[in-house]
């Protein structure tokens, strides 16, 4: 294990101990968890609004397609720049910063009287969100360590599990009680009351992370724009994907130009630490096995899985005809599971290690294979009970992967760049949630356009999450592979070790 006071690359202050008490210590990390998951909650409850906001606004596909993407995008772009100066100032003032932007935009979406207005807030609310989640793994790596680390990202992946699950079902709930007009504006409503609560929360309990410095801060403007120019070229393309034949197919070209910024950007984060400069992107902390495998298999694991929640959704909704909030539903039984095993694995990742995860895998595997087979060979009538129940086994096998994986990938991380480490892992999450949501999203569209002149929709909708499946499918696979790798290495590793 690394000196924990020691930063990976660059020349950080030096990060002060935190002396709480547990009690004190648990109040905090309960502050900074609730902000994690009002983060994520937004992420996945506006999903169910879109044809509230097209009705009530006009908005056209691709301004829908904004509302959520653009999120995800800005989201993306300020993770790692936000993770950095937290490890450099003070966590507790961007959770503040975070929060209060991230409360003035939900009032400009809740009032947002056109398209231009709501996408306007929307990216903010994204940047409000880039700036707050960093802050949270960075500070829980402070906090905590050994077994009661484990124990705090168990709770943790339990939290995020419940957001992501219950999203969908919260949104469609305040849709069905604000109406189809104006039910869309709740979902930003609510979360006023709830934000101005976490303020008050985390400003009297949340701890002074950083001693004050009177350094220069080193913020690398170079690297943070070569940076921003590489993600929002990779990403673009997959957000602004439908399926549609319409789709233009220069966009992917993007990719190419993604790929000349990240070698620019390589090449001048060297340049500028061998300078003697402080880097936005510690490459060291990739020499870490542990690290760099563990934030491979959330990237390939967040591919899938918000995927599959969005297939079931568009298949309930139109193969089956079920309300929003009776869609959402049907992932109820996957948050209260996910919990559970969160926790429980939480307390048993320091003893089993890459094996409890490499097992939440594979049950997530069968999970996908499950709803397929429900799906498609189930009576419509049964088919959102038999997918529910698919569902709770499913919640147990994600929550044995997300927790694990997150305590097993910053366990040889240094403190002090806990946060950009922490945001490095949330950054590959959000470009792995718009990969595998575009490719799964055009493999599902792509296939009822090609089959939209046959009369039974049942059968489309069947052939279409088949279809969409497939990318899940493959993305889990990888996950497994990349964990399969990770444990024969460490297995010969053990076997030279006298």
């Amino acid at each position: 294990m690394p000196d924990q006071s020691a930063p990976a690359g660059g020349a950080h202050p030096p990060t002060r101990d935190i002396v709480l008490s547990p009690k004190h210590r648990w109040r905090a990390y309960w502050v900074a968890v609730s902000v994690a998951a009002l983060t994520i909650l937004d992420l996945t409850k506006v999903n169910v609004a879109l044809p509230s906001i097209e009705a009530a606004l006009g908005a056209g596909p691709t301004e829908l397609q904004l509302v959520v993407s653009g999120y995800i995008l800005t989201f993306g772009l300020v993770l790692v720049p936000a993770g950095r100066l937290g490890d450099l100032r003070s966590r507790r003032v961007l959770f503040l910063v975070g929060l209060s932007l991230f409360l003035v935009t939900s009032l400009a979406c809740a009032l947002a009287p056109n398209t231009a207005i709501l996408l306007t807030a929307r990216l903010l609310q994204g940047v409000a969100a880039g700036i707050q989640m960093p802050q949270v793994l960075g500070l829980v790596q402070q906090l905590f360590q050994g077994k009661e680390r484990g124990r705090a990202f168990g709770l943790f992946g339990a939290t995020i599990g419940i957001a992501t699950a219950f999203g969908p079902t919260l949104g469609g709930l305040l849709i069905a009680l604000g109406g189809d007009t104006d039910g869309w504006r709740l979902i930003f409503w609510i979360n006023i009351p709830l934000v101005a609560i976490v303020i008050a929360l985390a400003a009297w309990l949340l701890p002074a992370t950083r001693e004050k410095s009177h350094r220069r801060l080193d913020l690398d403007p170079v690297g943070v724009l070569l940076f921003g120019l590489t993600i929002i070229a990779l990403m673009w393309p997959f957000l602004f994907t439908t399926g549609s034949p319409d789709d233009d197919p220069r966009r992917w070209w993007l990719l190419v130009v993604s790929v000349l910024f990240a070698a620019v950007f390589v090449f001048w984060e060297r340049r500028y630490a061998d300078r003697g400069g402080s880097p936005l992107m510690p490459f060291s902390i990739f020499r870490l096995s542990s690290y760099r495998n563990g934030v491979l298999i959330s990237t390939a694991y967040f591919s899938a899985i918000p995927a599959m929640f969005l297939l079931g959704t568009l298949y309930l909704q139109g193969g089956l005809g079920l309300e929003p909030v009776f869609a959402g539903m049907v992932t109820i039984g996957f948050a209260v599971a996910s919990a559970w095993s969160s926790w429980i694995g939480g307390n048993l990742v320091i003893r089993l290690g890459r094996p409890l995860v490499v097992a939440g895998i594979v049950g997530m595997v069968a999970t996908a294979g499950g709803l397929v087979l429900a799906a498609v060979f189930t009576a419509p009538e049964w088919t959102p009970w038999v997918m529910a129940g698919v569902m709770v086994l499913g919640g147990f096998a994600g929550g044995l992967v997300i927790s694990p994986n997150q305590t097993l990938t910053l366990a040889d991380i240094p403190v002090a760049s806990g946060g950009v480490a922490g945001s490095v892992g949330q950054l590959g999450q959000r470009i792995g949630t718009a990969v595998g949501t575009a490719i799964a999203l055009a493999l599902f569209y792509a296939t009822v356009y090609r089959e939209q002149d046959t009369e039974e929709t049942l059968t489309v909708f069947h052939d279409a999450y088949a279809s969409g499946m497939i990318a899940v499918g493959v993305f889990l696979g990888l996950a497994l592979v990349i964990g399969v790798v990770d444990l024969t290495r460490r297995a010969r590793r053990g076997s030279q070790t006298p």
